[in-house]
């Protein structure tokens, strides 16, 4: 895999079926690159938004040859095509974050990589303590294993086992 980057994305669904928003997006990811594990599926409550419905949330691991600017615009268009043209903090189809880009650290006005809030985040960490616990933070210099065990709470999040 020359000059692959490991790329880790969050990605939840609170509109729709759910499950199945969730399965789309993975096909259409796996469309443009080379997708690797997958976390299991979680239910999570709304974390900062008031009044919508429950998550479904998953992380996955990518390789791809492209910027963090590209994986931007290439996941934007991801959920563009599944019909999310919502704006931040209103229920949606899906909603497609990248965590971590490799070892890199990006801030943009547009793109922050690490996600700026991951560290925060049971429902980001818990799905991806399953397929990378053992991943550096470039910033925090913490395992992914360690960060989630400093989330002080689990936030309502749940193994989901369908329907």
């Amino acid at each position: 895999m020359n000059n692959m980057i490991t790329v880790y994305l969050s990605l939840g669904s609170n509109l729709g079926d759910r499950q199945a928003n969730l399965d789309q997006a993975l096909k259409l990811i796996s469309e443009r690159m080379r997708l690797g594990k997958v976390s299991s599926i979680y239910d999570t409550e709304p974390v900062g938004l008031t009044n919508q419905p429950r998550f479904l949330n998953l992380a996955c691991e990518v390789f791809t040859r492209l910027t963090p600017e590209g994986l931007l615009a290439l996941l934007k268009g991801i959920e563009q095509k599944m019909g999310r043209y919502s704006r931040s903090g209103e229920p949606r189809v899906i909603d497609i974050d990248i965590v971590l880009f490799g070892d890199q650290v990006t801030n943009t006005p547009g793109l922050i990589i690490p996600h700026p809030r991951m560290h925060e985040r049971a429902f980001v960490l818990i799905p991806l303590a399953e397929i990378a616990p053992d991943f550096v933070h470039p910033v925090l210099g913490k395992t992914i294993k360690e960060l989630d065990k400093a989330v002080k709470e689990v936030q309502g999040v749940m193994k989901f086992n369908g329907s």
